[in-house]
């Protein structure tokens, strides 16, 4: 190929990169399945606080928000923005339709910005008796004996035989664990507790009798944390998802982003204003999806040199 030729294809490759660059949409999305994302919350690297994409994100193929922790990956089926709280299903937490030995803890990173909510822990098919169960290093008594209904109601689940029971086992196996509370290593230590597993409640309703009826899961609180903190909840994100926008960051520095749908990053405050930051910011969301590891700017600058480069070999030609 003569090199006119081969410069001027060179060209066009670049130019067609850098206009998929600049016009596609950054990957900040204001759902995830059937969860409405807002602040703190992001669908991805960008989007959302800083803080909390470490920890939280929406899987690409089944739309799911995970929570992901030192321990595993657990599904997050509720937020309350109004109370700051989210419900987890781990996959490993028995139910009353399903329970089976967990194969590993329940845990939290202790830098992350969540902790236990209003849960009401009940670890199954532990070494009796559960009135003497104590956590290590202490000799007071975990297990509440005021709550011994809600193991008796429990162990009438015929899905205890999947914790080797039997059918109406003697509640003695079982330990209402209220208010729970994570070892030193931010965990829910079944196998030092000697209990083979554990389902958690976060709502008993009406019916504190009926397991059938009652809501699982495991409540966590959490905490407004990192560089979005403060008064930009109450002024640029609010301002921002009120015009249409997802509030985010670049990837770069952490700085504030409103993310809006025509696929420019606003750095003032909302969608409603022409004020786009435009190129380097939407190059910091592209950056982040493609795992260069450069920063953003870096990355433009490699483009452009390139397309420079290209330039020089038709003039020499």
């Amino acid at each position: 190929m003569e090199p006119q030729l081969a410069a001027l294809a060179l060209s066009l490759i670049i130019f067609n990169l850098l206009l998929t660059t600049t016009t596609q949409n950054p990957s900040c999305q204001s759902t995830c399945g059937s969860l409405h994302l807002s602040y703190p919350f992001g669908s991805g690297p960008g989007c959302g606080s800083p803080t909390f994409q470490p920890y939280t994100t929406c899987t690409t193929t089944t739309k799911q928000l995970l929570l992901t922790t030192h321990t595993g990956s657990y599904p997050i089926t509720s937020i309350s923005y109004s109370t700051n709280t989210l419900t987890l299903t781990p996959s490993s937490m028995s139910t009353c339709i399903s329970m089976q030995p967990s194969p590993s803890n329940l845990g939290l990173d202790w830098a992350n910005p969540f902790q236990l909510g209003p849960s009401t822990f009940i670890l199954l098919s532990c070494q009796p008796p559960t009135s003497s169960l104590t956590l290590k290093d202490s000799s007071i008594p975990i297990c509440d004996p005021s709550y011994s209904h809600l193991c008796a109601a429990i162990y009438t689940c015929s899905s205890v035989t999947g914790l080797d029971l039997p059918l109406f086992p003697p509640t003695n196996t079982c330990c209402v664990y209220s208010p729970g509370n994570l070892d030193a290593k931010g965990e829910l230590d079944l196998r030092g507790l000697k209990c083979k597993g554990y389902t958690s409640v976060v709502s008993f309703g009406d019916y504190p009798t009926d397991p059938n009826k009652w809501e699982y899961g495991v409540a966590l609180k959490y905490n407004h944390g990192g560089g979005l903190d403060g008064g930009i909840v109450e002024t640029k994100c609010k301002s921002c998802e009120m015009s249409g926008g997802v509030c985010g960051y670049a990837t770069s520095d952490n700085s504030f982003l409103c993310v809006c749908e025509n696929g420019y990053c606003n750095t003032t405050s909302d969608c409603s204003s022409n004020n786009y930051s435009g190129v380097q910011q939407l190059g910091d969301i592209w950056n982040s999806e493609s795992g260069s590891g450069l920063p953003a700017s870096s990355a433009w600058k490699t483009l452009f040199g390139l397309l420079a480069l290209a330039d020089l070999i038709i003039l020499a030609a």
